[in-house]
């Protein structure tokens, strides 16, 4: 049965005829587990909340060129009619780029081997990936607009444009293509609020929905877009599509925390001066696999964690927080007429003193869990296919003193990990890079192993480019003052766990995979402790549970209850550093690392 489109109509919002206020949430269906999408939708409804919102990830709905995946956890159709059905309206945010502190802010790595592409610009190769990305994408949404019966009610067009570029022509691009492929919701774009975002980065001009992002200072904010509005003579209502209730947190730095009381008169403010606002998060949920984005720096950049925690209503797991409970009661004091409902909690398991099984080493394995290329000189990790996680770089040097030679990465991101003979010799990370590394040389001719970490592609800026975002050796490796020359390169595959041998050796001080099998009489959510080992990722039962890293402040990995099996389990630990313990534990609660903000 079709159903009015949402109506813009000057200042006011109406759905069905009537006057409608937005009470929205945030939830990426790719972050939440798909066992657990239900539960977040469901609390959002007791919330008293009318509409969830949620990005699309480009970069997992089509991993390679051409080849598209919308099933199982990204089944994007499921979670659009999950929501209809516990009677929420739906905006999706489609734009190829997203942020959402994401790796590379949703866009494929493999736009990066594009030669000379422009990325967010009307650049003809550019938009022609797009173009076959939404084919497939809005073959999923267009039937489930409002118009077709469905639940969404509005859709982006960009997002927050005005904060990297202002070409219009791009824009209208993109506008033209959702429009031809069957779009007839609203549209509308995100930016800052202020007049430079908002000029750059609005099509205010073509009368399109423009809505700001913010945080705080509503009355200010607002009033920066109704006077631009005013300076083109239109009229719109005030809507805070991302109204920031918390933020993200970076390795090596606190948890991001804010203040409950100021973030409740906040969103106060918003709801009494706007027509609109959506929680950006409501459930923030999970960076699994090598997901994390990366915020830029001019040389040090900083990768997010990854929990997305965000402190939201709803946390990591997706129980309700105090936080929730807050605006549950804001809610009922604004508008009382609406329904609210006892939120749901998640089911706990603790499993304590699980012993390792095995171990081994990857220099041992690597034909049993990696692809091998050849080249003369170091191939990127987009070049030979390997868009995330690792990439081990061999070849052999011919040892020219007796005494300690000079090595040199050269322009390589973003941690690398140097090898002589299979004995560690330095670890760099970004600004080292470069830096000589003096090793001895201990026989006539040398195995040379370095170990590459994408540690995540930044996901917001002047570096979102696809000049600066390759990853692994972008130049080359000196010895003394040349290049070396005859390079094999190792992509770790870590869908091939099940082929290690793990009566390789294992060798102390080199990465290394450790395994811990155990038994379950039931299923539950928990955490694993990882207080103990250095850096790397951790898999349960072949679900990529996403990296952790000694430095903190995160310590400890979800795991959600649909990733286990009643009965035989697995995990297996890839672990860089050399560093272990010989029993690991499952337990309710996170675990953080308190650091000092000077850090």
């Amino acid at each position: 049965m079709k159903m009015d489109n949402l109506k813009v109509q000057e200042d006011k919002l109406y759905l069905d005829g009537q006057e409608f206020k937005l009470l929205s949430g945030a939830i990426h269906y790719f972050r939440v587990p798909r066992a657990n999408w239900r539960r977040s939708l469901f609390n959002l409804k007791a919330l008293g909340f009318n509409t969830v919102e949620t990005y699309t990830a480009w970069n997992l709905h089509e991993p390679r060129a051409g080849e598209f995946d919308f099933t199982g956890q990204l089944d994007l159709g499921a979670f659009i009619k999950l929501a209809q059905e516990l009677g929420l309206n739906v905006i999706v945010r489609p734009s190829p780029y997203i942020c959402a502190e994401w790796e590379f802010g949703g866009l494929p790595a493999w736009l990066l081997n594009l030669q000379g592409v422009r990325l967010r610009a009307n650049d003809p190769t550019y938009l022609a990936c797009v173009e076959c990305y939404y084919r497939e994408l809005f073959k999923i949404l267009v039937p489930l607009q409002r118009s077709h019966g469905g639940p969404i009610m509005m859709m982006q067009i960009e997002n927050e444009y005005g904060s990297y570029g202002e070409d219009k022509a791009y824009l209208r691009s993109i506008k033209a293509l959702m429009e031809k492929l069957g779009v007839d919701v609203p549209l509308f774009t995100a930016d800052g609020a202020w007049r430079a975002t908002l000029r750059a980065g609005s099509l205010l001009e073509d009368n399109v929905l423009a809505t700001g992002n913010f945080g705080s200072h509503a009355k200010e904010n607002f009033a920066q877009m109704r006077a631009y509005q005013a300076e083109l003579g239109v009229k719109q209502p005030l809507l805070c599509m991302e109204f920031w209730d918390g933020w993200f947190s970076r390795w090596g730095k606190p948890v991001v925390k804010r203040d409950q009381a100021e973030l409740l008169d906040a969103l106060r403010e918003v709801l009494l001066l706007g027509e609109g606002v959506n929680l950006y998060m409501f459930h923030g949920g999970t960076n699994f696999g090598f997901m994390n984005g990366c915020s830029a720096r001019l040389e040090h950049d900083l990768s997010q964690i990854t929990a997305y925690d965000y402190g939201a209503p709803l946390n990591e797991v997706g129980d309700p927080t105090p936080t929730y409970f807050m605006i549950q009661d804001l809610i009922h004091e604004l508008y009382p007429e609406l329904k609210q409902a006892t939120p749901l909690y998640s089911q706990k398991i603790e499993r304590l003193q699980i012993p390792l099984s095995h171990k081994t080493s990857l220099f041992g394995n690597l034909h049993h869990v990696t692809s091998r290329t050849d080249s003369q000189y170091p191939q990127t990790m987009e070049t030979v296919g390997q868009f995330y996680g690792y990439l081990l770089y061999r070849t052999h040097i011919e040892r020219d003193t007796l005494a300690t030679e000079k090595l040199r990465v050269i322009d390589a991101r973003d941690r690398v990990q140097v090898y002589v003979e299979e004995q560690h010799e330095k670890t760099q990370y970004q600004e080292e890079i470069g830096a000589p590394i003096e090793v001895k040389l201990p026989q006539k001719y040398n195995q040379l192993d370095i170990l590459v970490e994408n540690m995540g592609r930044v996901n917001y800026g002047s570096k979102l480019t696809a000049q600066t975002q390759q990853k692994g050796i972008r130049t080359g490796v000196m010895v003394d003052l040349h290049f070396v020359s005859d390079w094999q390169q190792y992509a770790l595959d870590l869908s091939k766990l099940a082929q290690l041998d793990y009566k390789r050796p294992y060798l102390q001080q080199t990465p290394s995979f450790y395994k811990y099998t155990f038994d379950l009489a039931k299923t539950g959510d928990c955490y694993l402790d990882l207080t103990h080992f250095g850096k790397g990722v951790a898999l349960l039962n072949g679900h990529n549970l996403g990296r952790f890293w000694q430095v903190g402040p995160q310590l400890a990995l979800f795991c959600p209850a649909s990733f286990f099996e009643v009965g035989k389990n697995e995990i297996v630990i890839f672990e860089t550093e050399g560093k272990y313990c010989d029993t690991i534990d499952l337990v309710k609660e996170p675990i953080y690392k308190q650091l000092r903000s000077e850090q």
